[in-house]
């Protein structure tokens, strides 16, 4: 009987202390976060410059009015529609 107890005794402080170092460390681990959280405010992230691309075509002038020829094309391209879709 005595051995069960002393078994008992021994499971009992190894629990303990396994629970302590547990708590022990995440405690630690909460400190340590919270302490890089508060140097990384300090040190924002350095903005990356965009890149701009090389040449973008556009289809509108400095004034935002539409090219001529592409007018010219949308117009073409609505009376050759409108012509095939009324013959059909």
């Amino acid at each position: 009987m005595e051995n069960i107890a002393e078994t008992f005794m021994e499971a009992g402080s190894l629990m303990v202390v396994g629970m302590v170092f547990v708590f022990a460390f995440l405690s630690l681990l909460i400190v340590a976060i919270n302490l890089l959280a508060k140097v990384a405010r300090n040190f924002p992230d350095a903005k990356v410059p965009e890149k701009l691309p090389r040449h973008v075509p556009t289809n509108t002038t400095r004034d935002g009015d539409v090219p001529a020829t592409v007018v010219a094309a949308i117009t073409s391209a609505i009376s050759q529609y409108r012509k095939n879709k009324t013959t059909k």
